[in-house]
């Protein structure tokens, strides 16, 4: 007999002048958890595909794109930052009438969620934390460097913008992963796709200059989840570039309680190890709506 196979839509909905694409799986009941999925960089929300195939028929699971990402498309003169980001994270939730949901955050999503969260701590039951940053010690090298990164720095552009080539993609993606060949193509190439697309790099460039503002938010976010200790279910690529393994221990000293798994792979952890996370998730997702 063949598993329940998820039935999944794909809608756009308009948030202040940005007509957002999402994806929304349908579980055929109600009461059904809720899982927000908020994606990374360089990607949308099609890097939630597999994983809303796997989980979407129990589970009512939503996954925007951003501006500047995916099918989503924003007005001209829109300003790129993370707060504009968050803010129309946050028209989108109120627009789907969502007040209770549990928030994977991954990348990028790590900083527009904690925004969402700081301002409406009451609709967060839980949080799935995959390779999204909060801490210091998360910070490689690298990572610290292009955080450093200013418009009047000579040459931070171009830095910036070797990243977003097919080359710099594919790299993010398997970078740290043991053997390349288990990651299909097609995330980092539909990525790219949309890099590609007119004014998107300006978006992308505009949105790595603001990312200083992540890591100064970061003892306000630390206090945040001291203050209202949610759930929480850690799972990490060790092996990651840009957010390595101490990022994820980090976040043990606020949320004594979380569950943490490493796995031996790179920043893009579901592409290799989606049947080990998605059970986890799932296991969290029924503990957690409980309560």
């Amino acid at each position: 007999m063949l598993p329940e196979i998820a039935r999944i839509s794909h809608r756009h909905l308009d948030v202040d002048g940005v007509r957002v694409f999402y994806r929304e799986s349908h579980p055929g009941r109600a009461d059904a958890p809720v899982l927000l999925l908020l994606h990374g960089f360089p990607s949308a929300s099609h890097q939630f595909r597999r994983l809303m195939d796997v989980l979407g028929a129990r589970y009512r699971l939503i996954a925007p794109d951003y501006p500047g990402f995916g099918h989503t498309q924003a007005p001209p003169g829109f300003t790129y930052t993370f707060d504009r980001l968050a803010d129309v994270t946050e028209g989108f939730v109120r627009r789907l009438g969502l007040t209770r949901f549990v928030m994977y955050v991954f990348d990028f999503g790590a900083p527009v969620g904690f925004r969402l969260a700081e301002r409406h701590p009451e609709w967060i039951a839980g949080l799935v934390i995959q390779n999204g940053n909060a801490y210091t010690e998360g910070l490689s090298g690298g990572a610290r460097d292009f955080v450093a990164l200013r418009p009047w720095t000579p040459g931070a552009e171009r830095t910036i913008r070797d990243l977003l080539t097919l080359d710099g993609t594919r790299g993010q993606y398997e970078t740290g992963v043991p053997d390349p060949a288990v990651i299909a193509p097609d995330g980092w190439t539909l990525d790219q796709h949309f890099l590609d697309l007119p004014g998107r790099k300006e978006a992308q460039v505009a949105l790595a200059f603001d990312y200083h503002s992540n890591v100064e938010r970061y003892e306000r976010w630390q206090a945040w989840l001291r203050a209202h200790t949610p759930p929480a279910l850690i799972t990490w690529g060790g092996d990651d570039p840009f957010f390595p393994e101490p990022g994820a221990r980090a976040y043990l000293r606020d949320l004594p309680g979380a569950e943490l798994h490493v796995f031996p792979t790179g920043h893009f952890a579901l592409e290799t190890h989606l049947p080990e996370i998605a059970p986890l998730i799932a296991a969290f997702l029924d503990r957690t709506w409980a309560r």
